[in-house]
């Protein structure tokens, strides 16, 4: 347990710092099975540009995938740490157990329901007749794949949240290099198009979910996933989910979103403005996920002390955390601002994409930078295990927000595409400064109401 116990001693700046450069660097490799996938199926010769957007249309049932694995994990690794903090080692083993089964269960539900309605549900996310072939070649392989991405995502919330971030991190390098090498030798030199980048993703996740499968059942992991407890138990598992619920929505709703977004641009703008929002969605991914490592690298320690009642580590891991996600986001922001082309560039090499993405992305990246506010505080939430504000700011971005002015802002502008892009930084605006205010009135009553808890 010394590993862990760090968490409560070592300096926070230090500790920040060897937890979020392996964190940070893994959700870049992360950020590489979906990017080096569209970067190469975008450059296919001939059927590029409309294989990138059939591609594009399965984002929301692989973000759904995706979004169980938080629901599990994300909810489980900060009850853990915290239960970790209390001294209590067998509970956080526990909910260990208990995630292990429940991801097990989800995998095996989602994988049968998608491929029953895969193509009903491309139609409904704005497929075309050029484009429904390409998607549902990817979408039937990926699905095969939907367990090892439930254990590697769902599980490795449980390395990371120990202290093992260079363990953490492995689990992503390993499959991102894995896909990276398999993506060419199946999209072109065995000329399997994109079932070739959808069978590679699947044997990347499939030696990531080995890795952490061999790693928590190990002698160096502090929390093991042990036999007796893999039984489902409700008093464990719901405060689990509940807690999970946040970054579940955050991601689940990246599917309605999808969905909004590209049935609202194939209506005003048609296959260039879908593909267009295919480039957008992957540049923002680049912005987004070093952000999300980064306050995954602040989560162990927050529900540490958290947990063991050391509110001064708490407020210090915080202020430190939003200071470094500012400056991260505004410095990310100004370049997609000043060379959207050279970024656009990385995906196709189509005159007419390329001219239409770097003109939307001005529009739909304007108000990036306020991501920090809006990740740090939200996060910081979950990591103090506040299901209930957590929830509902996760819901307020893009369910109260965003997927309505979707469908509102066309209304008032002669531009309809410029419209549909306006809605998201209007939101992110809207969202974080509400997100920033909450947090503010709140945490001071959390930390009291802690330090008075048995």
């Amino acid at each position: 347990m010394n590993h862990t116990n760090n968490l409560g001693t070592e300096k926070i700046g230090k500790l920040l710092l060897s937890l979020a450069i392996p964190s940070i660097t893994a959700q870049i490799v992360n950020m590489l099975y979906n990017i080096v996938d569209r970067i190469y199926i975008g450059h296919m010769a001939e059927t590029g540009p409309a294989a990138l957007t059939g591609v594009g249309i399965t984002m929301p049932v692989i973000m759904t995938i995706t979004a169980f694995s938080s629901l599990v994990g994300m909810g489980g690794a900060p009850r853990s740490a915290i239960k970790m903090g209390e001294k209590n080692h067998d509970e956080a083993e526990k909910i260990l157990g208990n995630c292990f089964s429940m991801l097990l269960i989800i995998s095996i539900t989602l994988t049968a329901v998608f491929l029953a309605s895969g193509e009903k549900l491309l139609w409904m996310f704005g497929a075309s007749k050029d484009t429904i072939s390409f998607g549902l070649e990817y979408l039937n392989v990926y699905l095969i794949g939907t367990i090892f991405v439930q254990l590697t995502l769902g599980l490795n919330s449980f390395i990371s949240t120990q202290g093992y971030a260079k363990y953490s991190m492995l689990t992503v390098i390993i499959g991102a290099v894995t896909n990276i090498v398999l993506d060419p030798i199946f999209i072109f030199g065995l000329n399997m198009g994109v079932k070739g980048a959808a069978l590679a993703t699947v044997l990347s996740q499939a030696l990531s979910s080995l890795w952490v499968m061999k790693f928590l059942t190990g002698p160096k992991t502090s929390l093991k996933i042990r036999k007796c407890n893999l039984k489902i138990n409700k008093s464990i598992i719901i405060p689990v989910l509940l807690l999970g619920v946040s970054p579940f929505i955050m991601q689940s709703t990246e599917s309605l979103l999808n969905i909004a977004f590209n049935s609202s641009l194939q209506k005003y703008g048609g296959d260039l403005a879908v593909g267009s929002m295919t480039i957008l969605s992957s540049l923002m991914q680049m912005i987004h996920l070093p952000l999300v490592g980064l306050t995954q690298g602040a989560q162990p320690i927050t529900s540490y002390n958290y947990g063991a009642k050391n509110n001064l580590r708490v407020k210090a891991t915080f202020k430190l955390l939003i200071k470094c996600a500012f400056l991260y986001t505004t410095t990310a922001w100004l370049m997609m601002m000043i060379f959207p082309g050279t970024f656009v560039s990385m995906f196709t090499n189509d005159p007419a994409l390329k001219e239409y993405s770097v003109w939307a992305a001005r529009i739909y990246m304007a108000t990036a930078f306020v991501m920090a506010a809006q990740n740090s505080c939200q996060q910081t939430f979950v990591a103090l295990g506040q299901s209930r504000v957590s929830m509902f700011l996760a819901l307020l971005r893009k369910i109260i927000l965003l997927i309505p002015l979707i469908y509102i802002l066309p209304h008032f502008f002669e531009n309809k595409v410029f419209a549909v892009f306006l809605a998201e930084p209007v939101s992110d605006f809207i969202a974080a400064t509400v997100t920033f205010t909450t947090f503010m009135l709140q945490i001071n009553k959390i930390l009291d109401d802690n330090e008075i808890m048995n």
